[in-house]
């Protein structure tokens, strides 16, 4: 029997907007962290659904931790709430990528900072996220401890920042580990993301910045350049959280892909 799992959202918009966008925030963050994103003007006029990853956050979880089992959950509240563009966002991104991959969504799709393999992540979250085997949550729990130190250059306000750094640390490491676990082992099993994206004919912006939210292999980044279908952005300058720090850019993005969905009857 499936089990239905309640989403911790946030909405913005107009309820009768022709429109609706499903933001998906990364590992480990709340759906509130698209908050920079949904007050740009740019989207003012668009119903914005920003949705908490189940089981990040304290919030209540999925029967599993696998990636799949999120696609599952997360199309049915695409579905649920009519929702014309899928963002994503770190995690969130590699689940908008499958439910594309895997047809579970058809619509444009934003991915940001997204990961398509193990090479995607630094060797040192790759150790994390398998030493958890071993050591259980402590891995976990020093990789939260360190996301204070990581985040001093956060282009955002001092307050904001320390919410962002409150919402990060809200998460129990006996559930960081699981959630960590089977987001590592998806990707080791579906190192072929970049051309199964490209073989759902979905359109779809694939965005990173220049330095410190991952990064496209070679072949990944030749394929995407090669599918035409694909546009590939890289965003000049550092950034580690892009819904927070390059609002506007990311803002654009979303009514590029708006503009390929086209108004959509109601």
């Amino acid at each position: 029997m499936d089990v239905m799992v309640p989403w911790d959202l946030l909405v913005s918009g107009p309820a009768d907007a022709q429109q609706t966008v499903l933001l998906l925030p990364g590992g480990l963050i709340p759906a509130r962290s698209y908050a920079e994103v949904m007050a740009e003007p740019a989207l003012a006029g668009t119903r914005l659904v920003a949705a908490t990853l189940p089981g990040h956050c304290g919030t209540a979880p999925p029967e599993d931790f696998t990636i799949g089992t999120l696609v599952r959950h997360t199309a049915r509240l695409a579905e649920e709430q009519a929702c014309d563009v899928a963002v994503g966002f770190s995690m969130g991104a590699t689940v908008a990528l499958e439910m594309v991959a895997t047809g579970a969504f058809t619509g444009p799709t934003v991915l940001l900072g997204s990961s398509m393999s193990p090479a995607d992540e630094p060797a040192f979250f790759r150790a994390v996220c398998r030493l958890g085997d071993v050591l259980g949550p402590l891995p976990a729990a020093a990789l939260l401890k360190l996301m204070g130190p990581a985040s001093k250059g956060m282009r955002v306000p001092p307050e904001r920042r320390a919410e962002l750094l409150r919402d990060l640390r809200s998460n129990d490491p006996h559930t960081v580990r699981r959630i960590l676990r089977g987001y590592l082992d998806h990707l080791v099993g579906h190192q072929q993301a970049a051309a199964r994206l490209c073989a759902a004919g979905v359109p779809v912006w694939v965005a990173h910045a220049e330095k410190g939210d991952g990064a496209l292999t070679a072949d990944e980044r030749r394929t995407l350049e090669a599918c035409p279908h694909a546009t590939v952005v890289t965003i000049p300058g550092t950034s580690y959280f892009l819904p927070n720090e390059e609002p506007r850019r990311v803002a654009e993005l979303v009514v590029d892909a708006l503009a390929a969905a086209g108004p959509q009857p109601r």
